[in-house]
């Protein structure tokens, strides 16, 4: 910076202010804008963090299991829209479901001075952020209840979405209906949608209950007529299974999350979508309170998601 105010013929608190976005006259920032393209400076800021009185860095970390899933990139992208309002920097990453890959990748970040965390958690145990959020750093789960520490949350009413998934398609004639997902030990979300599809089978003779692939109970003799898949990526698989079996307009299927070029093949296939760059807008909304004073009880939010006809969950069962 001294060299850019020896070069621009200013004072170094007007290269502050230039870098740092402050009202300064046009003509004196034309000249500090010249000399730190003609000497190649770039602002250090995780330095001038430490100076501010503040000491905010302007960046916000945000941690999934997967950043490459295409409900984490929407996500992403509605918490990256409210944070750019604000001139805050995101930074991604995945834990891979790895609950000490994620503190590692939290400390890591906390290491360098981001303002908060949006976290869709994988470990059980976030015990050892209670300091970091009383001393104000802010954080902010997603989808999952925190447990073991008092943070706000915003989720999706995935149990409920789940009992909409199989009323939907019992309403449409339906009686055997496979659940194709994770298990309940793979997390909240999980273990909400598979209690949300036995709440909705509830007076009907049977659940079906698949973790893995779904072929084999197709080509039985007591083969369901209808499929709820409780996962996008679960989702993708079971198209491809009707589809290979020739079933894709025979049996029923409503999915869960919503997923790209679900309208490329016919019939479209019907969802239950949640609306992730809501989910991230509104848990970076949760945060910035958080960083400009707020310090209320933790909050809650839930969203419900909303169910779309299109096309796969309203065949009916074949006589």
């Amino acid at each position: 910076m001294k060299d850019v105010a020896a070069m621009a013929g200013v004072s170094l608190s007007t290269v502050s202010r230039v870098v740092n976005g402050q009202g300064v006259d046009a003509d004196l920032t034309a000249k500090v804008q010249r000399a730190v393209e003609l000497l190649g400076y770039r602002h250090n800021h995780a330095a001038g963090s430490l100076r501010r009185s503040s000491g905010l860095s302007s960046t916000i970390g945000l941690i999934g299991e997967d950043i490459g899933d295409p409900f984490f990139a929407a996500f992403h992208r509605g918490a990256e829209q409210v944070a750019r309002e604000r001139s805050v920097v995101t930074f991604a990453a995945s834990s891979d479901g790895n609950p000490e890959y994620e503190r590692e990748i939290i400390e890591t970040m906390l290491g360098r001075r981001v303002d908060g965390l949006l976290l869709i958690p994988t470990g059980k145990d976030h015990s050892y952020l209670r300091r970091d959020v009383a001393t104000g750093t802010g954080l902010v789960f997603v989808n999952r209840p925190p447990k073991t520490i008092d943070t706000d949350c915003v989720i999706t009413d995935h149990r409920g979405g789940a009992r909409q998934a199989v009323a939907h398609l019992r309403a449409h004639g339906h009686e055997r209906i496979a659940f194709v997902g994770p298990g309940p030990d793979e997390g909240f979300a999980a273990a909400e949608r598979l209690a949300g599809y036995r709440e909705g089978m509830d007076g009907l003779e049977e659940d079906i209950v698949v973790h893995g692939d779904l072929e084999p109970l197709l080509a039985g003799d007591e083969a369901p007529t209808a499929v709820f898949s409780a996962q996008n990526l679960v989702t993708v698989e079971v198209m491809r299974t009707l589809f290979r079996l020739g079933l894709d307009r025979v049996v029923a299927h409503v999915g869960f999350d919503d997923i790209p070029l679900r309208g490329a093949i016919a019939p479209p296939v019907t969802m239950v979508a949640h609306d992730a760059a809501d989910l991230g807008q509104t848990a970076a909304e949760l945060l910035f309170s958080r960083l400009d004073g707020f310090n209320g009880r933790a909050r809650e939010v839930v969203r419900r998601p909303v169910l779309i006809e299109r096309g796969t969950g309203e065949l009916q069962p074949v006589s």
